[in-house]
């Protein structure tokens, strides 16, 4: 047996007292520290990359011809972009159950679950689409959302085990993985239609018989690769340091001068946001409640809501993901229709929304850096900026499709920085029972503002013009930048982690 074998019972081990065992019962010597949680953080990361590349080409390869199929299937064009609509309230939808069994059980049976339940999913629409039948289709595009959510959910499985100094970085890596699978997803959809002619399925279903089985790949390599589970390591970890330092506080008395010193200074606000011992129970410690370790009513929804509620960065960080996010949702899913009314072919949109998808994940690393060097807040406005110089360029570009690919370029840069920067400000925000419950929450509320946005978009430009509905995802913007730059003048902001 390896080494990392070893590591990774070791640490198993951890996950089990971490998940059903008390505080105390969690010896420091017996969890992963130094190198062997060095090369758990390693492992981590890498089967983290490798899922998310699966998870990106088997949602891509499906969602390029989801239109099409349900154009097919319904008779309607007017019905096509149901089949989008379902997928996205199938993501919202699933992300709190899918946060909550995380929370219960840890990172790996939640991911595992959710690409299972789109496996599942991408087999009922094939199902729908050989017998014909729309509303069959509609449930497993629903269904085949979890995909999405386990592929959103990755990013903060990255963040449990990151030294928060390089927290952001690890989100980005694990998002810039995604470049993978939307560059070949929509290249492979034809041959895959291919593969299926002779079975009775018809081609354009094909890309979903490959995307399920791309998903129950991703969830089998999860389910044994993820090991130790990170967010079942980082509770342990955790736990073992509230009572190593309990014991350390114990035994003398910390003088006021040690209470606000710089490591109070660097963390802002969070002791008293986010993690005050003096709080009522939702986000903070739990010795004192008698089950002796992190009780479950702590990593609960409602803990999650309370957790928010009590931390500005908390809602600083969920305003700008779900203002980001519908922002560039908006605008995205309107462009293709702009460039047709100003002449522009298939192959000319292709190339825009190609440059849309470069910007969204291909510098994400770069977002990450520099989210951990100058700080969380710095990152947001800049993402706020960018999305207001997309706008600006996407909304007057007209027929100039070059000015259009340059704003929709900026677009997907912006929602990166928004992403990254504020995803990992969330976790730093709160404490660590909480997070997988507030990370649901953030990804259940960015996805269901982006569906009403998406929504909203076409009755927007039909009425107003594309013009108007990028001047209005610009304002949006600006409770984020209001919200961010109280944040700076607050002492402590500017620090990162």
């Amino acid at each position: 047996m390896t080494d990392t074998d070893n590591s990774a019972d070791a640490a198993d081990r951890a996950d089990d007292r971490a998940a059903g065992t008390s505080t105390a019962a969690v010896r420091g010597a017996a969890l992963p520290q130094g190198a062997e949680l060095a090369r758990i953080r390693r492992r981590t990361s890498v089967v983290l990359v490798a899922g998310q590349m699966l998870g990106g080409l088997g949602v891509a390869t499906a969602v390029t011809l989801a239109a099409v199929l349900a154009k097919e299937i319904s008779g309607s064009e007017a019905l096509s972009g149901l089949a989008s609509t379902s997928s996205v309230i199938g993501t919202a939808l699933l992300s709190l159950p899918l946060a909550s069994l995380m929370a219960a059980r840890g990172r790996r049976a939640g991911l595992t679950v959710a690409y299972l339940i789109g496996a599942a999913g991408g087999a009922v629409v094939v199902a729908g689409a050989v017998l014909g039948n729309f509303p069959l289709l509609l449930a497993g595009m629903t269904a085949f959302g979890a995909s999405s959510s386990a592929n959103l959910q990755a990013r903060y499985a990255a963040a449990d085990l990151a030294e928060p100094g390089q927290r952001a970085r690890a989100i980005s890596l694990v998002v810039w993985a995604t470049t993978v699978g939307a560059v070949l997803g929509p290249n492979i959809a034809a041959p895959a239609g291919d593969t299926v002619t002779g079975l009775g399925i018809p081609a354009t279903a094909g890309a979903f018989v490959w995307g399920s089985a791309v998903f129950l790949v991703t969830g089998v390599l999860i389910h044994l690769l993820l090991r130790p589970d990170p967010l079942l390591t980082a509770r342990a970890l955790a736990e073992a340091g509230e009572a190593e330092q309990g014991s350390v506080d114990a035994g003398r008395e910390v003088t006021p001068a040690e209470a606000g010193g710089p490591a109070e200074a660097a963390v802002a606000d969070a002791p008293r946001d986010g993690a005050s011992s003096g709080t009522a129970g939702a986000a903070g410690r739990t010795a004192e409640t008698g089950k002796g370790h992190t009780g479950s009513a702590e990593r609960s929804l409602r803990a999650g809501f309370a957790a928010v509620a009590a931390s500005s960065r908390a809602r600083l960080a969920l305003v700008t993901i779900a203002t980001a996010h519908t922002a560039m949702v908006s605008i995205m899913v309107m462009t293709p229709v702009d460039l047709g009314h100003h002449g522009a072919g298939i192959e000319l949109i292709g190339l825009v929304i190609s440059a849309h998808i470069v910007g969204m994940y291909a510098f994400s690393p770069l977002m990450g850096w520099l989210a951990d060097r100058f700080g969380r807040h710095a990152v947001i406005l800049l993402s706020a900026a960018l999305i207001c110089c997309a706008a600006a360029f996407a909304g007057t570009a007209g027929g100039h499709h070059v000015q259009s690919g340059i704003g929709l370029f900026l677009l997907g840069l912006g929602w990166s920085a928004g992403l990254v920067s504020g995803s990992a400000l969330l976790t730093d925000s709160v404490p660590q029972p909480a997070r997988a419950a507030v990370q649901g929450l953030s990804d259940l509320t960015m996805n269901a503002a982006a569906g009403a946005g998406g929504a909203l978009s076409g009755v927007v430009v039909s009425t107003a013009g594309y013009g108007a509905l990028s001047a209005l995802a610009a304002i949006s913007l600006l409770p984020v930048v209001g919200l961010a730059l109280i944040g700076l003048v607050r002492p402590g902001a500017t620090t990162p982690p």
